[in-house]
């Protein structure tokens, strides 16, 4: 297993330096697992998906999220569910979703959800590596000092594509519309503007294709409000990151898909291709997982196909 492992890292390291000489690049595909919605039937989804993932020719898997919001939040829960992961065949990296943490309360119906994002960082991002058996070097945002709790946001590149994960919770950003200052939502703002804003600068200084971005919230789901605040006085808690992501993307000449969990009641509900909106392009993986194929030679670049049906994204 070891030989392995090093094999594949090395493969990677001698792609991307190919790559980085001019080498033509081949169309690649990679998959998502959809988020965990119950906990008493997903857990099985998760482990199909992983199953039938294993079986594709795939560069690496994107895991939305680590349990259901209905599971515990607890020690084992999280250990079991990390073991499952890192059982798969391909590189599998682990985009955290809200229910893995922002909803955690205590014996006495107290938040412990930050407690319980610090524990996950413990136990899931802290390794350069990604999990599974064909490991993916990847880059933290941890690797910064003043940004060292945040070993959640990384990146890596494949070809002239870069992938990063962003913690933005689907519960409107974890924003807390209570009194006083709202910690947790304003440093992790902080972490997240600063960590697009090197992903935007690297992906201009290397003229890349295009971008990717794991997260659990969609940024650019529809609206009433046109700026910080909604109808009835909540403060938006994605609207930075919408107008930091649309300012990049008016300068940028290749493609911002966003791949997100969002269950949002006022979004589509049918099966999903990706909604593209000039060259900002939003997607929702479905259960179980979702197969992303990304070729240069399309216009668009990525093309999602449901492994099942073989569904292929439409032009807007």
């Amino acid at each position: 297993m070891r030989s392995f492992v090093f094999r594949c890292v090395t493969c990677i390291v001698l792609l991307q330096a190919a790559w980085a000489h001019g080498t033509p690049a081949s169309p690649f595909s990679f998959g998502v697992i959809a988020k965990q919605l119950k906990a008493t039937t997903d857990e099985a989804t998760v482990r199909n998906a992983i199953a039938e993932s294993d079986t594709d020719n795939l560069a690496f898997v994107v895991a939305n999220g680590i349990k259901a919001a209905d599971e515990p939040c607890t020690d084992t829960v999280y250990k079991n569910r990390l073991a499952l992961l890192d059982s798969a065949k391909n590189g599998l990296i682990v985009s955290v979703t809200a229910s893995d943490w922002t909803q955690c309360v205590n014996t006495k119906n107290r938040s412990i959800a930050t407690e319980r994002m610090s524990r996950l960082r413990d136990l899931f991002f802290t390794d350069e590596f990604s999990l599974g058996d064909s490991k993916i070097p990847l880059i933290r945002q941890s690797a910064m000092p003043q940004f060292r709790m945040y070993g959640e946001n990384m990146r890596w590149r494949i070809n002239d594509v870069m992938f990063a994960t962003l913690n933005l919770p689907s519960n409107n950003n974890n924003y807390l519309n209570a009194a006083g200052r709202n910690s947790e939502f304003e440093d992790r703002q902080i972490a997240n503007t600063d960590w697009l804003k090197r992903l935007f600068l690297t992906a201009k200084i290397g003229k890349l294709d295009g971008i990717v971005l794991f997260c659990d919230g969609n940024p650019f789901v529809p609206a009433e409000h046109s700026s910080f605040f909604s109808s009835d006085n909540k403060r938006e808690g994605y609207a930075k990151i919408r107008r930091q992501i649309m300012t990049f993307a008016a300068k940028f000449q290749g493609r911002i898909l966003i791949i997100h969990s969002d269950q949002d009641a006022q979004q589509i509900s049918a099966p999903r291709n990706i909604d593209w909106h000039g060259n900002i392009g939003t997607f929702r993986t479905d259960a179980p997982w979702r197969k992303i194929s990304v070729d240069t030679a399309v216009p668009q670049l990525f093309r999602a196909i449901n492994p099942a049906l073989s569904v292929q994204t439409v032009q807007r």
